[in-house]
């Protein structure tokens, strides 16, 4: 294999421990080789990227391995050129990999240029998947606990979400917080509680929360809502940090959100996981290739077979 870097190093991560191993020397000869054992505590990262500038390395390859590989990136960002690699493409490289140390081998690679880069964002862009991600998290436990509150409703013969479209909206929440409160709901208190815009009349939401609701229920009920509470306040505070992010991206949110069906949270979600520059990737091909949405097309004996698109592992 023609060789294309003079001094280039493959990083073997692990949970406690990295191996790093240096290949060095002319292009046109046989590489001398250099390994060591650092620990992956700040202090030994700090050690690790001390002994590759002694090494005058340029360019330096990990595979991504779980989380592990993000704080080694974290500390090597910035001074020197980063790869990282994705642990199938390596393995589907032909050569004699089990005879060869991780690290050793992936600097071999590198060297010969045969590791294609994965798509790792900019730290403000990671910053922001990090919290599009979690506000998403944090919508389904939402779910999950409105979907509980309902089940107990319905188990105390409470038919509020068939008279209310949304039994969280603004009636709803009140007549909620009546029943966790124990408040006997009156006519005329009913009538206050119910928004002007509610098309069901007084006399069926009465009817509806007419119910057999006991201490056991309104325990549970109120379990369920201080916790809808705290998810609803996080994802208000998570809101307002992704706002933050996107100051510098106004303009392409404008353009996201003039695609129709995309609205600012799902702009938002496209630029955290893709980032801004799409000249990372090679066409817009290869873009819904690593977006997951590009399904195979296997074909065998004249007959064409389904394939499910594949879901690309995001970093």
């Amino acid at each position: 294999m023609e060789a294309m870097i003079e001094r280039c190093a493959g990083l073997d991560v692990h949970q406690e421990t990295v191996v790093a191993c240096v290949l060095f020397g002319p292009l046109d000869k046989k590489p001398k080789t250099s390994i060591e054992t650092f620990s992956t505590t700040t202090t030994g990262l700090l050690a690790l990227s001390d002994w590759l500038a002694t090494l005058q390395v340029s360019d330096v390859v990990m595979e991504s391995t779980g989380v592990y590989w993000k704080p080694i990136w974290n500390i090597l960002e910035g001074s020197f050129h980063l790869v990282l690699a994705n642990a199938r493409h390596v393995k589907n490289v032909p050569g004699r990999k089990t005879d060869v140390k991780d690290a050793e081998w992936l600097a071999k690679l590198l060297r010969c240029g045969l590791i294609e880069n994965n798509f790792v964002p900019p730290e403000d862009i990671r910053d922001l998947r990090d919290l599009t991600r979690y506000r998403k998290k944090l919508i389904h436990h939402r779910t999950s606990e409105q979907n509980r509150i309902h089940k107990i409703l319905q188990d105390a013969n409470i038919k509020l979400t068939s008279v209310l479209s949304d039994i969280f909206g603004v009636s709803g929440r009140r007549i909620l917080e009546a029943i966790l409160n124990g408040e006997k709901i009156e006519t005329d208190g009913l009538r206050k509680m119910v928004d002007w815009r509610t098309k069901a009349s007084i006399t069926d939401i009465a009817n509806a929360i007419n119910g057999r609701i006991r201490r056991h229920h309104r325990d549970m009920l109120r379990y369920h809502w201080e916790h809808m509470g705290y998810l609803e306040e996080t994802i208000e505070e998570l809101e307002k940090q992704i706002d933050q992010l996107l100051s510098p991206y106004r303009k392409e949110v404008e353009l996201l959100d003039g695609i129709p069906g995309v609205n600012k949270a799902a702009a938002a979600t496209f630029i955290a996981e893709m980032g801004v520059d799409m000249s990372v990737f090679k066409s817009a091909k290869h873009l819904a290739s690593w977006a997951g949405v590009s399904p195979g097309n296997y074909e065998s004996a004249g007959k064409k077979k389904r394939v499910k698109p594949h879901k690309e592992i995001k970093l």
